[in-house]
C-alpha cells in the first residue's frame, strides 16, 4: 500500500493539477438512483475533492470520506460547505442504509475488497449504486501514447490498456469479492479533456503515485526526460492545449 499512502505530502499539488471527472460519467454512475431526491452519495477515498466537487455541482447530497489528513485538509479548504469526514472504504463512518450511492474516483483499486464491500453493502440502501471512476489518457492519439511510454511505468492505465483487459480484471475483482450482494458490473467510457501547458502537464505527472515513491534522483531524471519530450512536440511545445482523456466507469447495484 506504499503507493496508496503516498499522496498526502503532495496534497496541494494534487489539488491544483489533477483533473476532475467528465460530468457525463458521473451522471451515468448515478443514473439508476437519479429519481431519489436528494441523492445521498459518499465519495470514498475523496482525496482533495475532485469527484466531490462534480457531485456537489450536480446537486447530490455528498459526504466526502478520506483517510489522509493532508488530503482532507485541502478538501475542506476548497469546499468548506461540503460534509467531509475521516474514514476509508474499509471503515465508513456513516449509518446503515443511509446512502443511495457510493462512488470512488481514482481510488477503488486501492481498496481491500474483502473488507470494503461488506461496509459498502452496509451503508447502501437496496438498489443503491457502487461505482468506480478513473481518468485514463486517450492513447489513441499518437503523442499521448508516446508520452505514456516516456513518463509512466508499464502498469499505468491508458485507454488501450483499459480496453485490452484492465476493465475486465477490475470487474472480476469487484465481482469476486461481492457477487452475491451486487448485480452484474456495467462499464462506461466518456470523453474528457484537461486544459494544460507543458509545464502544468509535467506538474500533473509529478503527482502520480509511482513518481511520488521514487528516489529523488530517479524522479528528477524521469521528469526531465518527460519535459524534453513535451517541449519537442508541436502539439504541446507552445502555449495551451487539451490533454485527451477518457473517464472510465465500473457501475453495479446492491441487490
Amino acid at each position: 500500500m506504499r503507493h496508496g499512502s503516498s499522496f498526502g505530502a503532495a496534497a496541494a499539488a494534487y489539488a491544483e493539477h489533477r483533473p476532475g471527472y467528465a460530468e457525463a460519467a458521473v451522471q451515468w454512475a448515478l443514473e439508476p438512483v437519479r429519481d431519489r431526491q436528494p441523492v445521498r452519495v459518499a465519495d470514498i477515498g475523496a482525496g482533495t475533492g475532485k469527484l466531490t466537487a462534480t457531485l456537489a455541482g450536480l446537486g447530490a447530497e455528498v459526504t466526502a470520506v478520506e483517510p489522509d489528513p493532508q488530503m482532507l485538509a485541502e478538501l475542506r479548504r476548497a469546499m468548506p460547505a461540503v460534509r467531509s469526514v475521516p474514514g476509508s472504504a474499509e471503515e465508513i463512518p456513516l449509518p446503515d442504509a443511509s446512502l443511495d450511492a457510493v462512488l470512488a474516483g481514482q481510488a477503488m483499486h486501492w481498496f481491500d475488497m474483502d473488507r470494503a464491500l461488506p461496509e459498502i453493502v452496509r451503508v447502501l440502501r437496496p438498489g443503491g449504486v457502487f461505482a468506480g471512476l478513473w481518468n485514463v489518457d486517450d492513447d489513441r492519439v499518437g503523442w499521448v501514447a508516446r508520452l505514456a511510454e516516456i513518463s509512466k511505468r508499464k502498469s499505468s492505465v491508458t485507454l488501450t490498456r483499459w480496453r485490452d483487459g484492465e476493465a475486465q480484471s477490475r470487474q472480476e475483482r469487484l465481482l469476486g469479492a461481492g457477487s452475491d450482494r451486487f448485480a452484474a458490473v456495467e462499464v462506461g467510457e466518456f470523453g474528457h479533456g484537461q486544459a494544460r501547458t507543458a509545464d502544468s502537464l509535467l506538474a500533473t505527472i509529478g503527482t502520480h503515485s509511482h513518481l511520488l515513491v521514487m528516489e529523488e534522483a530517479e524522479r528528477a531524471r524521469l521528469l526531465a526526460r518527460t519535459g524534453e519530450f513535451l517541449r519537442s512536440q508541436p502539439e504541446t511545445a507552445h502555449g495551451g492545449f487539451t490533454l485527451p482523456m477518457v473517464t472510465v466507469v465500473l457501475r453495479t447495484q446492491r441487490r
